[in-house]
C-alpha cells in the first residue's frame, strides 16, 4: 500500500515557495513556476509483444491515446500520458486512485503498474521564456517542432533525473525525484531571475 502524503505535512517545495514576483521584472514576468501537485503519477511498462494491449488500456482508463514510441504523448490538461522509453509511458492524473483503475486493465500477462505518486515532485514551468530558461539545464530542443505539446523526454541535469512534458504551447511539467526538488527549484528560480518570475 502507497503512503499518500498527509495533507497537514508540507509539500516537498513549501520551505522554498515565495509567491510572487522575483528577479528582474521590471519590465515583465517571463516565466512563472509552481508546483502542481497531482494525485497520480504512474509508470506503465509492456512486456515485449504487448504494447498495443497497454496503450489501449491507457486509452480506456484515460481517454488519452499515446502514440506508439518513445517521446510521443498526449494531455488534456487533467490526465497526460506520454513514451520515455520502449514500451514505457508515464501517466499523471489530478486525482488520486489511478494506480486502481489500471489494477484490472494492465494484467501481469500485458505489463507492470508502479506508482510515483510519493516519490515524485511536479513543477510547471510556463511563459514565453521557458524554452530559453529550460535549455539552460538540458540539452534538448525546446522548440515547438521539435518538442510539440504532448511530448515528453526523460533526460538529466547533473545528478537529477528529470522526465520534462510539453503541456501546453509555452507550458513544460517537469518531474523529479521528490529528495532532489528543493535543490532543482532553487536552482530553476535562479536561472529564471534575469527574465523575471512568479511564483504562484
Amino acid at each position: 500500500m502507497v503512503e499518500r502524503q498527509s495533507p497537514l505535512e508540507p509539500a516537498p517545495l513549501e520551505p522554498e515557495l515565495r509567491t510572487g514576483s522575483h528577479g528582474d521584472f521590471e519590465h515583465g514576468i517571463e516565466v512563472i513556476l509552481s508546483e502542481t501537485r497531482p494525485g497520480s503519477i504512474l509508470q506503465l511498462a509492456a512486456w515485449r509483444g504487448q504494447e498495443k494491449e497497454l496503450i489501449a488500456g491507457i486509452r480506456n482508463v484515460t481517454g488519452l491515446t499515446p502514440p506508439d514510441g518513445a517521446g510521443a504523448g498526449s494531455t488534456d490538461g487533467v490526465r497526460s500520458v506520454f513514451g520515455f522509453a520502449p514500451r514505457k509511458f508515464t501517466v499523471v492524473d489530478e486525482a488520486e486512485g489511478l494506480a486502481s483503475a489500471f489494477a484490472g486493465v494492465v494484467t501481469p500477462a500485458v505489463g507492470t503498474v508502479t506508482d510515483l505518486s510519493h516519490g515524485r515532485t511536479a513543477i510547471r514551468i510556463a511563459g514565453p521564456k521557458a524554452e530559453w530558461v529550460l535549455a539552460k539545464f538540458f540539452a534538448i530542443d525546446f522548440a515547438l517542432p521539435a518538442f510539440p505539446v504532448g511530448a515528453g523526454r526523460s533526460t538529466m541535469h547533473h545528478d537529477v533525473f528529470a522526465q520534462i512534458q510539453r503541456t501546453g504551447a509555452d507550458q513544460f511539467d517537469i518531474y523529479v525525484f521528490r529528495s532532489f526538488a528543493r535543490s532543482f527549484w532553487k536552482a530553476l528560480c535562479h536561472a529564471s531571475e534575469e527574465v523575471g518570475y512568479e511564483v504562484q
